[in-house]
Parts: C-alpha cells; structure tokens; sequence
C-alpha cells in the first residue's frame, strides 16, 4: 500500500519547523532526543504509518530547523503551534530523552491536546540529575566553548549515553551522521528557553493521559531513577524495561520496542 506522505517547513511560533508527516489515522507525534533529528525515528515512522497519521519533526535549533534566536520561547509552544498549522487537535506523543521531557510537559501545559504519553529513556524538568551526568554536560559545553564544536561533539559521542548504541554495527554509524549534522548551537549559545513553571516533577500526579515508560536496561541511572519517578508518579503510568539496550532503545532494539509501542497505542480510543 502507498504511504500518503508529505514533508516541508511550517513557519509557525516565530521559528521555522522541519516536518515529515505520513499515514492516516489517529495522530501519533515522534520527539528527538539532544543533538538527534527526525531520522532517530526511522524504524518507526513508516511503520506507524500503515496504521496512524504519524508525525515527526526537528525541534528548533536541530536537523533542518531554524536556530533559536534571543527571542524567548518554549518547545511546547512551538509543537502546539506546528500541530494547529497541521490541523492536528489531538494526538499520542511518544519522545526520548529530551524528547520525552517535551512530551511531559506538553501534557502538562495542553493536557486536551494530548491522548497518550509515552517518555522513553526520559528526561523531566525540574530534575536534579545526579553530579556524574552534571558534570558530563558541563564538560561537552566547555569542549565545545573551548575547543570548537567538533570538540564537543566528539566529547558528547564519548559520553555514556551512547556506549551501548556504538557497540550496535547497526545504530552506530547511523548515529555518528546525525550527531555530526547537529549544529552544536544549544552547546555555545545561551538557549531563551522559557521554563515550565512549576516544574514538571512537581506535577506529574496531575497527568491524566494513559502512560506507558519506556527505559533500556542499560541506560544510565539517572534515566532510571528519571523513569521509576514517572511511573511511580503519573497515575496508572506502566513500566517497561528493554533488556540489553541503553539510551536509544527505539535505535538499539526496534523490533521490541516497535512492538511495545504498537500494543500500547492500539489499545487506545482517541
């Protein structure tokens, strides 16, 4: 069957959104992780597609997208605005790491805009990571402020959130070719990001979207800490754990975890 698909640029929030979407059915939005773009979502986009009207795009700043300027703005806002260009009104928002941070708190700022969450190897606003991963981050900005961006991202493909997925003769080359297209700005720019407020830790009770947490068995443990918050918090929220994968299990294990997603979303009414 041919996939009804299209891709452009939606000037939508004061920025510039590259965005691919595809299918028909219920809406279904994919959310990259930190220095990532719309390809992270490879092994799933088509997939979805034969069964939903499936979204993804780069957020500002990443992939295709235009940069941020000095002009505050909030990531929420930007995919509120993308998915009313879209004439989407209702839609699953499944995002990793930075991606699944932006998934929450899209829930909490549009929760009538949101049908389902799914954070994977999430991040959450408001969350004191532990010094270890503290002092990681700080150490790909200062390579990239010091040394140049190729600095950093050397150092940032270094970091443990990447060690399982370049041990995959599978993931790692496809990887390295989108972390060395990611621009490096967030690294040595000062982002104008507009903070949730209060944080979304401080509210996750009061999400009321169906949740599924997904987390690799082998991500950090912050990660883990992050996910065992979310399920513990977000009523009803589920749980699962994808053995032998880390910080990409959408990339390191797709067959399980296209199979996770697709359960979940088609045991949903929206």
């Amino acid at each position: 069957m041919h996939m009804q698909q299209k891709a452009g640029f939606a000037e939508v929030n004061g920025t510039r959104l590259y965005y691919e979407l595809a299918g028909t059915g219920r809406p279904v939005v994919l959310l990259h992780g930190m220095s990532l773009d719309t390809r992270m979502w490879d092994d799933q986009f088509a997939l979805l597609a034969d069964q939903y009207q499936v979204l993804r795009y780069d957020a500002r700043g990443f992939g295709r997208s235009a940069l941020p300027t000095t002009a505050p703005y909030a990531r929420v806002d930007d995919l509120k605005a993308l998915l009313d260009y879209l004439g989407i009104t209702h839609a699953a928002l499944v995002g990793l790491s930075m991606g699944g941070s932006m998934a929450i708190d899209f829930a909490l700022t549009y929760p009538e805009t949101t049908a389902a969450l799914i954070p994977v190897d999430s991040r959450l606003t408001g969350w004191e990571a532990d010094p270890e991963l503290t002092a990681m981050l700080t150490a790909v900005r200062m390579q990239a402020r010091d040394a140049g961006i190729a600095a950093g991202r050397a150092c940032w493909m270094q970091s443990q959130f990447f060690a399982p997925a370049l041990e995959n003769p599978a993931v790692a080359p496809r990887l390295a070719e989108i972390v060395a297209d990611y621009s490096g700005w967030h690294w040595v720019n000062d982002n104008p990001l507009i903070p949730l407020v209060p944080p979304a830790v401080e509210r996750l009770g009061t999400i009321q979207a169906p949740t599924l947490v997904v987390v690799g068995e082998r991500d950090l443990q912050d990660c883990h800490a992050v996910a065992d918050t979310l399920q513990r918090q977000i009523p009803n929220a589920r749980q699962v754990v994808i053995p032998q994968v880390g910080h990409l299990a959408n990339m390191e294990a797709p067959a399980q975890f296209n199979r996770l997603l697709l359960d979940f979303l088609d045991g949903l009414c929206y």
